[in-house]
């Protein structure tokens, strides 16, 4: 069995050490930046011998890497409210909630991504699932005669979250939360 056999099973002592690690790898990249985190600074917080970090993750960009992978691994589902502006809310309120969370995981997952291929990608492939389970907020639409069939999920869920990583992330100004629930309304009225 190899190492990447043990990070999948459920439960065991290797998905604690790894749900240890990645605990501390989170709490290290939102306190510090990309520039402080370490495989020193990661064992000593996590309690995970730095040997065993070494020979699990190699690097620091492996430890991100697999930070990103794990969002995969989770259960998050988009919120179901009944109804195309609803549902477009709640997603914009966790996006708001998660880039304005002081320290923001988030924020500094992003700007990590920046500095190593494999965390590129690895980002990209968080965002790519993460589109494809919120696309469910279009097809229940769509189920609910809300929106005609074939509207670009895509599109209308950028639409609704775009502002909140433009202004929030890239221009870095404050934006309330009612601004993130009007950016909501406009994109679900946006479709025809």
């Amino acid at each position: 069995m190899t190492d990447t056999d043990h990070a999948t099973r459920p439960g065991g002592r290797t998905a604690r050490v790894r749900s240890d690690v990645l605990a501390a790898v989170e709490a290290e990249l939102a306190e510090h930046g990309y520039d402080a985190l370490t495989i020193d600074a990661v064992a000593t917080r996590s309690g995970v011998h730095r040997t065993t970090v070494y020979r699990r993750w190699k690097s620091v960009a492996g430890l991100l890497v697999d930070l990103l992978e794990a969002g995969s691994d989770d259960s998050w589902q988009p919120p179901d409210t009944g109804s195309l502006e609803g549902d477009l809310i709640a997603l914009n309120r966790e996006v708001h909630a998660a880039l304005t969370a002081r320290p923001s995981i988030t924020q500094a997952v992003i700007a990590a991504s920046f500095r190593t291929p494999e965390a590129a990608d690895a980002l990209t492939t968080f965002w790519q699932d993460r589109y494809a389970r919120s696309a469910l907020v279009v097809t229940r639409a769509v189920a609910r005669g809300e929106i005609p069939a074939g509207t670009d999920a895509q599109q209308l869920l950028l639409t609704a979250t775009a502002p909140l990583y433009h202004q929030l992330v890239l221009l870095r100004r404050p934006l309330p939360r009612s601004a993130a629930d009007r950016f909501a309304r406009i994109a679900a009225a946006s479709v025809d």
